[in-house]
C-alpha cells in the first residue's frame, strides 16, 4: 500500500475498476476509483481517521492523490472531498462485511477456504491443469510463512508443480492477468521474487466458476472467470500436491489429466464416467485415455458403471484385475512404463546448473561493480612520488637513473627542459 500510494499503479493491479460510482465511466477514472479504494480499506485497518485520508490524498506530493488533486484544481474542494468521502465509505463497509485476518488461526481459516474454492473451480485444459498444479504448490509456500505474501523463484516452483522453468513462468502470467495473483518484487541475487496469492472472492460467494478457453489452444485464461451453474468440480488438492512432482505425472506420463482423474477419486471414490469427467474437469477422449492407462496400471478398476481407486493406488501399489496382470509396485516403475523415469532428477540437475551459473555470474559482475568503484588512476600529465629521487632529480624507478631534461613544473606535473637535455641533467 506504501509503494501503490508514493509511486501509483505501476504494475496496473488494480485496472479493473468499479464501474458502480456514477458519472462518466472511463478508463483513467475507473482506475483511479480502484486505487483509492484500495487506499482507502488500508488506511482504515491500520486507524486513519477520514480527514486525515482526505488531507494526505489531497494535500500531499503522491501519485495516487493525483486524480483527487486533478478533481480538487477542476472542480473544487467540496467535489473532491465528496469523492473521496464516497470511497471511503465503501472501503468502512468492505471492511466491515468481510472476516478480518488478525492472526495465524485467521490466516490458516482464509486459506482453508480458499483451497475449497479452488477445488470446485473446473480447470479445463492442459494450461487449466498447469495453473492448478501452480496454486496448489502457492498454497503450500503461503501455509509454511502463515500468509499470502510468499517468497519463491521459477525454478523452484517448477521442481514442486513438476514441469519445466518456462510452463512455470507461463503459467505465473495466466494468474497474473487473472488477478489471482501479484508480483510484489523481483527477487535479488540470492533471494526469489515475492508474490501474494489472491483470494478474489469472499468465502459467502459461490465456489461455481469457469475457466473459459481464449483463441490459443489450451485455453489464454486461468482461474475463475464467468459465473456460471454448478459444474460438479471437486478434487482433493492435498492429494493432487503431494503426487504433482513425481516422473510418473509429467508431460508425456500421466500429466495433469491423470492427476486429476486421481485427486477426484481421493476426494469421492466411486465415480461413473459422467461424474469423473465433471469432477476432475477433462474431455471424454481425455477420460477414457487416461482411464485405460490407469486400468493398465492396476491403479484403478471398473465396477459396473463406476471406477474406484485401488486399496494402495495413492501409494503408487496397483491391484491385479480383469484388465492388468502386471500391475505396478511403485511410483518409479509407473514412470519405466510410461517412459518419463527420470525427469525430475534432470530438471532438478538441470536446474541446479543454473543456480550455480548465476552465482558465478553474481561473483563477476560484483567484482566489476566494486573495480569500477575504485578511485581512478591519477592523469598521466602528474608526476608521482616514485619518479622522485630525494635531491629533486627525477629517475627511473625500475632502474634508477637520472631522465635528462625531464623536470616537475610548479603545479606538481610533468615538463620538458630542452637546455636540460642538452647538459645532460
Amino acid at each position: 500500500m506504501q509503494k501503490l500510494l508514493v509511486l501509483g499503479d505501476q504494475d496496473d493491479a488494480y485496472t479493473m475498476g468499479n464501474l458502480q460510482r456514477g458519472g462518466k465511466n472511463t478508463a483513467a477514472s475507473d482506475h483511479a476509483w480502484a486505487m483509492t479504494r484500495a487506499l482507502a480499506a488500508d488506511a482504515a485497518r491500520v486507524g486513519w481517521s477520514r480527514a486525515a485520508f482526505l488531507q494526505v490524498m489531497l494535500d500531499g506530493p503522491y501519485k495516487a492523490g493525483q486524480h483527487a488533486r486533478t478533481l480538487h484544481h477542476r472542480r473544487g474542494y467540496d467535489k473532491a472531498a465528496a469523492w473521496l468521502q464516497r470511497a471511503w465509505d465503501g472501503a468502512q463497509q468492505y471492511i466491515r462485511s468481510i472476516d478480518p485476518i488478525s492472526t495465524r488461526q485467521d490466516f490458516h481459516a482464509a486459506l482453508a477456504a480458499f483451497r475449497s474454492r479452488i477445488e470446485c473451480t473446473p480447470w479445463k485444459g492442459v494450461a487449466g491443469k498447469t495453473d492448478l498444479r501452480n496454486l496448489i504448490a502457492r498454497m503450500e509456500i503461503c501455509s509454511q510463512a502463515g500468509s499470502w505474501d510468499h517468497t519463491v523463484s521459477e525454478r523452484d516452483l517448477a521442481e514442486r508443480m513438476g514441469c519445466s522453468r518456462t510452463t512455470a513462468h507461463n503459467s505465473n502470467q495466466r494468474l497474473l492477468q487473472a488477478k489471482m495473483l501479484r508480483q510484489l518484487d523481483n527477487g535479488s541475487p540470492t533471494d526469489g521474487a515475492r508474490w501474494m496469492l489472491i483470494s478474489r472472492l469472499p468465502s459467502s460467494t459461490s465456489h461455481h466458476w469457469s475457466t473459459p478457453k481464449g483463441p490459443e489452444a489450451g485455453g489464454a485464461m486461468s482461474g475463475p472467470g464467468v459465473r456460471q451453474q454448478d459444474t460438479g468440480a471437486d478434487l482433493d488438492s492435498r492429494t493432487a500436491g503431494r503426487l504433482m512432482h513425481l516422473d510418473a505425472f509429467a508431460h508425456h506420463g500421466l500429466g495433469g489429466s491423470g492427476l486429476a482423474i486421481l485427486a477426484a477419486l481421493a476426494e469421492r471414490d466411486g465415480q461413473s464416467l459422467t461424474e469423473l469427467r465433471a469432477s476432475a474437469s477433462i474431455s471424454r477422449p481425455t477420460a477414457y485415455r487416461q482411464l485405460g492407462k490407469l486400468k493398465e496400471l492396476g491403479l484403478i478398476h471398473h465396477d459396473g458403471e463406476l471406477y474406484q481407486l485401488s486399496p494402495t493406488a495413492l501409494e503408487g501399489i496397483g491391484t491385479p484385475t480383469q484388465h492388468c496382470s502386471h500391475p505396478v509396485n511403485s511410483w518409479t516403475e509407473t514412470a519405466e512404463r510410461l517412459g518419463t523415469a527420470g525427469a525430475e532428477e534432470r530438471r532438478c540437475r538441470h536446474h541446479e546448473a543454473q543456480r550455480v551459473h548465476w552465482r558465478r555470474e553474481q561473483v563477476r559482475l560484483a567484482e566489476r561493480r566494486k573495480a569500477s568503484q575504485q578511485s581512478p588512476l591519477p592523469h598521466p600529465a602528474v608526476a608521482q612520488p616514485q619518479y622522485l629521487r630525494a635531491d629533486g632529480r627525477v629517475i627511473d624507478p625500475t632502474t634508477g637513473e637520472v631522465i635528462a631534461g625531464l623536470c616537475i613544473a610548479s603545479d606538481g606535473q610533468w615538463i620538458w627542459d630542452d637546455e636540460a637535455f642538452e647538459r645532460g641533467e
